[in-house]
C-alpha cells in the first residue's frame, strides 16, 4: 500500500512514501477493495494524489470533508497541493 484513502467520498489519497512519475500507487478503499492510479508526476511523502478527475471549481475531498476547490482541471494521478487547490469558504 502506497497511499491511504479514508472515506469513500474522497477524491484524493495521501501517499505514505515518496512517489515518482510513472509509479503505480495502490490504495485500499474503505470497503477493503484495492485500486491503483498511475502517478503523472512526483508526489512527496504525505502529500495528496488525485484518485479521480476533478473539474475546475469542483470540491477536493479528503477524510470525507471538502478541503478546497480545484483551481484547474485535475487528472487522476496528479499531485494535489496548493498549486492546484484554492480555499473556499462554505456556508455554515
Amino acid at each position: 500500500m502506497r497511499a491511504l484513502l479514508i472515506d469513500q467520498k474522497d477524491t484524493v489519497a495521501v501517499v505514505v512514501e515518496p512517489v515518482n512519475a510513472g509509479d503505480e500507487i495502490r490504495y485500499a478503499q474503505p470497503d477493503g477493495t484495492e485500486k491503483t492510479v498511475k502517478a503523472l508526476e512526483a508526489v512527496p511523502v504525505f502529500h495528496k494524489v488525485a484518485v479521480c478527475a476533478m473539474k475546475k471549481g469542483q470540491a477536493v475531498v479528503k477524510y470525507g470533508e471538502h478541503i478546497g476547490a480545484a483551481a484547474m482541471d485535475i487528472q487522476p494521478g496528479q499531485h494535489v497541493h496548493v498549486h492546484n487547490v484554492e480555499s473556499v469558504r462554505e456556508a455554515l
